[in-house]
């Protein structure tokens, strides 16, 4: 699926640079396949990444894309937990990570993390799907899914995310203030620049 939002153009590269994401070294949770952040990279300059995930198959695979784009001196992939980030404090100057918040097992601890590993001023930006998005826009996004045999794992991945109630009162908890979190049409993004 991250494949066929790539070649649409479809992935949120535009709104985590238009959230002021465009420089310095950042953090991706949870790249899957590695799309968003390769393209991420490919998008700006004086930019490194690196990117978390429990899945060493799917470190492996983000890896090869990452020599397919070239760009495999930009990046480097690592294998750990969100909850546990194996990272000093203030590391980053940026966060980000799209389609992965109804995953992880303690939000908040996430959240808290991320606010640890980010230098003092630094930006983060979470985007995900909403599990209250309109009922056609949710029909045509599991209709135009391709190929099908995804389709029950989107459904699933509909059905574990968050309303926009939910995440507030979740990152009201959290040591990541002040965030904001903004709601399209199909999902939720949250967004902010660490303050203490």
């Amino acid at each position: 699926m991250m494949k066929r939002l790539r070649d649409k153009g479809w992935m949120e590269t535009s709104q985590i640079i238009k959230s002021g994401i465009d420089k310095g070294l950042a953090l991706e949770i949870e790249p899957g396949p590695g799309y968003l952040g390769l393209d991420w990279l490919k998008k700006t300059s004086n930019t490194k990444l690196i990117a978390l995930d429990v899945s060493p198959d799917m470190l492996q695979l983000a890896g090869k894309n990452a020599q397919e784009y070239g760009l495999s001196q930009r990046v480097s992939y690592v294998l750990g937990n969100a909850l546990s980030m194996p990272f000093e404090d203030e590391k980053f100057d940026a966060v980000f990570s799209s389609g992965s918040l109804h995953e992880w097992e303690e939000p908040q601890k996430v959240f808290n993390e991320i606010n640890r590993v980010l230098k003092l001023g630094g930006l983060y930006f979470i985007g995900d799907l909403r599990r209250d998005m309109n009922l056609l826009l949710r029909w045509f996004l599991i209709w135009s899914t391709k190929p099908k045999e995804i389709i029950p794992g989107l459904i699933s991945s509909i059905q574990a995310s968050y309303t926009l109630k939910e995440i507030i009162d979740i990152l009201c908890e959290s040591q990541l203030q002040p965030a904001s979190v903004k709601k399209d049409p199909i999902g939720l993004s949250v967004i902010g620049r660490k303050a203490k």
